[in-house]
């Protein structure tokens, strides 16, 4: 793994115009940055990111069969018990995924570690699966890549295929997002390509625009019945609104599922070093308060995790991050080092979430910036990845996307 010095292209601002890439830049910063780009063997692509994140989202659904199986986790993982049956029902009915993000530490030469899996509403998706796809035929063309380079890139073709699995041709789609957003709307509409390539109607609409029928049924803004209604708008929100009480009884299947609501919670992490404790790909993680004493010199963890404590409580004295089990782009993320804060997100948005505490794992350090691999998981397999770098250490909303190549 390298990064690489490469020259932009002279027609970026065009090109990007001309797919309605309208956040390339914004704040007066480059969102997308392709003044360089990282370089991977296919070794690495194949043996150390793509295989073991397909196998992380094999060990995620066995972790969803044993949460909504007990009501005290799900209780853990901040699940409303009036929806507590949605989830878990769902679940059991087998409703269907379509695509995820996990954030991966990764540095080229040890395992990547599991940073956190967005499994409900993932940005970046656009970016990931069709415009660096198009950097990349742009800068081969202009003899600035090895001859023979490729891309870990089969996001959008991933997921055609995973709508035909899923759905009879013609089948209507709905997609929502929150009006006047772009990098939503670009997300959705990512998706929505996908699914007009594979033979689906796809229809948009504001999700401010939805509405409940008499009979419980819910409506777009043509009030044309929805079947299925793909929503970039996250689990955690819609079962506090009034809506989620006629999820149930409405007919209409959700993409992503009301399953992801565990999925896509960082509550999920301290469940799956319970479930795979030293795995390679993890970083041990516990609930906040099972061990908030024992982060403090001479306190004990609850009984319940001393012995899976005991072997990671010098690291975690050492240093540790603490995460809200709902947030967002890094928000409430705090970094504590020999027992002291020593960086914290700006952002407090989810501060009254419950918490969890996961050993802190450094992010590797090319040229002044702090990389974290997005690997695509697609229906059950990773199908690409996309990068975001920062300066700082926690990765955040306008963190910079940088696009990426194969080359031995």
């Amino acid at each position: 793994m390298r990064k690489i010095t490469l020259p932009e292209r002279p027609d970026l601002a065009a090109k990007a115009a001309e797919v309605g890439f309208t956040f390339a830049h914004m704040h007066g910063e480059p969102y997308w940055d392709e003044s360089s780009a990282y370089q991977f063997t296919l070794a690495q692509i194949e043996d150390d990111l793509e295989g073991p994140a397909t196998e992380l989202h094999a060990m995620t659904r066995e972790a969803v069969n044993r949460i909504v199986a007990d009501p005290a986790l799900m209780d853990r993982l901040g699940i409303p018990q009036a929806h507590q049956a949605l989830v878990a029902d769902s679940w059991a009915r087998g409703e269907p995924e379509i695509y995820g993000r996990m954030d991966l530490a990764y540095d080229g030469t040890g395992p990547a570690k599991l940073l956190e899996y967005n499994a409900d509403t993932p940005t970046s998706l656009y970016e990931s699966a069709a415009f660096q796809w198009q950097w990349l035929e742009d800068q081969m063309a202009a003899g600035h890549l090895p001859k023979g380079a490729d891309q870990f890139n089969g996001i959008h073709e991933a997921l055609v295929e995973r709508y035909r699995e899923l759905f009879p041709p013609d089948t209507d789609i709905h997609f929502t997002a929150v009006a006047d957003n772009a990098e939503d709307y670009a997300t959705v509409e990512a998706m929505a390509w996908a699914a007009r390539e594979a033979g689906m109607g796809a229809h948009y609409s504001d999700l401010d625009k939805l509405a409940v029928s008499k009979d419980g049924q819910f409506l777009d803004a043509d009030d044309r019945v929805i079947g299925t209604l793909f929503k970039l708008y996250p689990w955690e929100d819609l079962l506090t609104d009034d809506f989620a009480r006629h999820i149930a009884k409405s007919g209409c299947l959700f993409l992503e599922p009301a399953w992801k609501a565990v999925v896509s919670n960082k509550g999920l992490l301290p469940i799956l070093w319970q479930m795979f404790p030293g795995h390679p790909n993890l970083l041990p993680a516990f609930f906040a308060d099972d061990v908030a004493d024992a982060l403090v010199a001479g306190g004990q963890p609850l009984p319940a995790v001393a012995q899976a404590f005991a072997p990671v409580a010098e690291q975690f004295r050492a240093a540790h991050v603490v995460k809200p089990i709902f947030s967002r782009e890094g928000a409430g993320v705090v970094i504590v080092e020999g027992g002291e804060v020593t960086d914290a997100s700006e952002n407090h948005d989810y501060d009254g979430h419950a918490r969890i505490v996961q050993a802190y794992h450094a992010l590797p350090e090319f040229d002044g910036f702090r990389p974290v691999i997005g690997a695509w998981i697609v229906g059950s397999a990773c199908a690409g990845i996309g990068i975001r770098e920062d300066r700082a250490r926690i990765t955040q909303d306008l963190s910079r996307f940088k696009p990426h190549f194969i080359a031995e």
